[in-house]
């Protein structure tokens, strides 16, 4: 048995040195504070007697109940109700449950820096509690391995196989409980790949087709401009520049403006600016009589209230914009999860895969695309503009997602397995 030591700054980092050190079938065995961060002791083929699933270590349960109470506390303060005081409003209890202060108090309590210290640390406290459950998903996933190992080698093999894709371990249950019946591993493996490429939903129709109001949403570097630019340039392709318009709410990032002008300028179409004080609807009005109009966003931090307007505007049934959350392949699954969290208020009509070209996994998009239930719309796979930018098919995507992690052991007949079950799927689905 290896067991090793890991220090971190925090428990994300920590996470990560485990699994390039170990790999995703090591078990974490303890964990603490420390100066400077934080220590997890880390195990490879650590028996599964010494670690029953249903108990995790009691460091690790005493520490989520302490980050739960903190986390409850921030929420607390920032959604007490608000007693006015002369023509001031400050937060904290109801006028039962406290004196009133002193006006000069009352004043202090509700200045700008505080409320803001009050979100911030908030937003620390769920940073840390997403963390935490990222780690107890990890510590299930490997005891599930460990279950299955020893109980049915079968379903075990095929457990590793989905989590080396990078797949949730909730999702991995789903789909193993669906061909717990095939006794041929070739044929359940077969039958998981159909069963997964099922499971991914893609657009029924191109969304440039369907015209109207197309907004691009997402963090910052998922590439959401040379996405709208790939768009942009596919559309005058098939049908013109006549009836086609861009629009930048990117105030923000240097050189995001100017490009989007200097694609304008080469495809021949009018690029709008709007500022964020203006109303998007308003701004929008005088391109009304064009079929479409291709909407590039600001990646903000959630706590921005700008991203905050910005959204809402997104979300106007005047607006009638469809919205589409750009998730980069190459991003970590917290924060794929993240940005879901922070995009999903303005009504997500679906996703765009960006730099499938750069991933080493695609497991971890494929699986908040299908528990978030998120059309796949487009899939960009490089720079070229627009010859990188293609429809979705879902059995490409999963043959592309186990052939990323076929590329660490290789093998001609798990090649021909692969290809085999998604071919006889397609044939299916397309019959």
């Amino acid at each position: 048995m290896q067991v090793k030591r890991f220090f971190a700054a925090d428990m994300r980092q920590a996470m990560k040195l485990v699994r390039e050190a170990l790999g995703p079938d090591a078990t974490i065995i303890g964990n603490r504070r420390v100066a400077g961060g934080i220590e997890l002791t880390a195990a490879l083929d650590f028996p599964l007697a010494e670690a029953p699933p249903e108990q995790p270590n009691a460091e690790l349960e005493a520490e989520l109940r302490k980050t739960q109470s903190k986390i409850a506390e921030a929420h607390a303060e920032l959604s007490a109700p608000a007693v006015k005081i002369g023509n001031r409003q400050i937060l904290g209890e109801t006028p039962a449950e406290r004196p009133v202060p002193a006006p000069a108090a009352s004043a202090a309590a509700s200045t700008p820096g505080e409320m803001a210290g009050a979100q911030q640390a908030f937003d620390v406290v769920r940073s840390e509690l997403s963390g935490l459950r990222e780690l107890i998903e990890m510590q299930l996933g490997s005891f599930a391995w460990s279950h299955l190992r020893t109980s049915q080698p079968q379903q075990a093999g095929l457990w590793r196989r989905l989590q080396r894709i990078g797949l949730p371990a909730e999702i991995c249950r789903e789909l193993l409980g669906k061909v717990g019946e095939i006794s041929d591993p070739k044929q359940a493996w077969r039958m998981l790949l159909a069963h997964l490429a099922q499971s991914v939903k893609v657009a029924r129709s191109e969304p440039l087709d369907a015209g109207g109001v197309i907004a691009l949403v997402g963090p910052a570097g998922a590439g959401k401009t040379t996405t709208l630019a790939k768009l942009a340039a596919r559309y005058v392709l098939q049908h013109g520049a006549e009836h086609l318009a861009l629009v930048t709410l990117d105030n923000y990032r240097i050189g995001a403006q100017e490009q989007l002008k200097t694609l304008g300028r080469i495809l021949d179409v009018p690029v709008l600016q709007v500022d964020p004080e203006q109303s998007l609807l308003r701004a929008l009005a005088p391109l009304s009589r064009k079929r479409i109009v291709l909407v590039d966003t600001a990646g903000l931090p959630a706590s921005n209230p700008v991203l905050k307007k910005q959204l809402e505007a997104l979300a106007s049934p005047a607006l009638r914009s469809k919205n589409y959350l750009v998730l980069a392949a190459t991003s970590q699954s917290q924060v794929l999860k993240a940005a879901w969290h922070s995009y999903k208020h303005c009504g997500l009509a679906g996703c765009i895969m960006t730099k499938l070209d750069e991933a080493g996994s695609l497991g971890e998009l494929l699986g908040l695309a299908i528990s978030q239930q998120l059309p796949v719309a487009y899939l960009a796979d490089g720079p070229g503009i627009p010859d990188d930018l293609h429809l979705p098919r879902s059995h490409q995507l999963v043959s592309r997602a186990v052939s990323l992690q076929m590329a660490e052991e290789p093998s001609e007949e798990a090649m021909a397995d692969l290809f085999a079950g998604l071919y006889n799927e397609a044939s299916r689905r397309a019959g």
